[in-house]
């Protein structure tokens, strides 16, 4: 048979004190004197008391709880992000709600609707579409969120983003293939994720502009995608080789790690070698960039320090404290996967 509960009317009676005095020592009240208070506090240990979290919201309007929308939780970038979440959520006693919207922005509205049925503290999106419906109805709810990789602007003091500089880091990744002497340069991205792609794409083709190159339409190929997921991605590395080999590029430029991974793989199917005759480069640092044959040349993005930063900023905004908005600097991360052009002679 299950035992009932303990209350703080049990904990009262075996004291023999009133229940406002054992409220208040469980809450470490100085109103209390000390003897009492370890005295109480000990009993209801021994008693195997545990604090009802939902009366303790409705007493303190906070329910130490923050709902984290994500994409999907098979994409490795977001994994990482969602570990930093967790990491300062944890320490600061508060509790992550987790859910997943699949690039769906009305599955993305039901997730915060449900989030705020729920009383969640803060809301944290990690996710690639932002319409502004979305954002009005974020502001509306009256509810701290952060928006995690995906620039928006602030309203009413209730919307604020964490980001890495899309635009800084293409500019990197073009700046090193130029440095090893590349002069036709690829760039592969996908539709699923319209924002992040434009923005890497005019970092691309700004670093070609300060290089005196001119840039060709078929250097750069967009491969459409419903779902923003790294099958999508993958397969969209697969198909987008052939149209940039027949473009004549001897480097591609992916807009992240699993497109290149999906590049990588084809070229293995066509028997190009890397770097040999093709150099590429993509976009994330995911795990499995390193481990890869050969190892990946991308761009470092702060996974984990992206969720660290948005938590700490979601606990200022609780806390009554100014939030504001962080771009973060993406780096160069160079490993066997990039080198010189083949120049090899007839």
């Amino acid at each position: 048979m299950q035992q009932d509960e303990v209350s703080i009317a049990d904990i009262a009676r075996a004291a023999g004190v009133s229940h406002s005095t054992v409220s208040r020592a469980l809450h470490d009240s100085p109103l209390i004197s000390k003897g009492t208070r370890v005295r109480i506090q000990l009993l209801a240990r021994e008693m195997g008391y545990t604090p009802n979290a939902i009366a303790q919201s409705l007493q303190t309007r906070q329910t130490s709880t923050i709902g984290l929308v994500v994409t999907s939780i098979a994409d490795p970038f977001l994994s990482d992000v969602v570990k930093g979440v967790e990491e300062v959520a944890r320490a600061h006693g508060f509790s992550v709600l987790l859910s997943t919207s699949h690039n769906d922005p009305e599955q993305e509205m039901a997730v915060i609707e449900t989030f705020r049925h729920r009383r969640v503290d803060g809301i944290l999106v990690a996710s690639s579409r932002l319409t502004s419906a979305y954002k009005e109805r974020l502001a509306q709810l009256q509810i701290p969120a952060i928006v995690i990789n995906s620039q928006a602007e602030s309203q009413d003091g209730h919307l604020h983003w964490v980001a890495v500089d899309d635009y800084q880091g293409a500019k990197l990744a073009v700046e090193h293939l130029l440095q090893l002497k590349h002069q036709a340069i690829g760039y592969l991205s996908v539709g699923s994720r319209p924002r992040s792609a434009q923005q890497r794409r005019e970092g691309y083709q700004r670093a070609l502009d300060e290089a005196s190159l001119m840039g060709q339409d078929a250097w750069m190929v967009s491969i459409p995608c419903t779902e923003a997921s790294p099958e999508e991605d993958v397969i969209a590395g697969q198909q987008g080789l052939p149209l940039l080999l027949a473009a004549g590029v001897t480097a591609i430029f992916c807009a992240n790690d699993m497109i290149a991974l999906g590049v990588l793989m084809a070229c293995q199917e066509r028997g190009i070698a890397v770097p040999q005759q093709l150099s590429i480069i993509g976009f994330d640092d995911i795990m499995i960039a390193a481990y890869v044959t050969p190892a990946l040349t991308t761009i470092h993005q702060p996974k984990a320090e992206l969720g660290r930063i948005a938590t700490r900023t979601m606990l200022d905004l609780l806390h009554h404290r100014p939030g504001r908005d962080h771009l973060l600097q993406p780096t160069l991360t160079i490993r066997a996967s990039t080198a010189p052009p083949c120049t090899s002679k007839d």
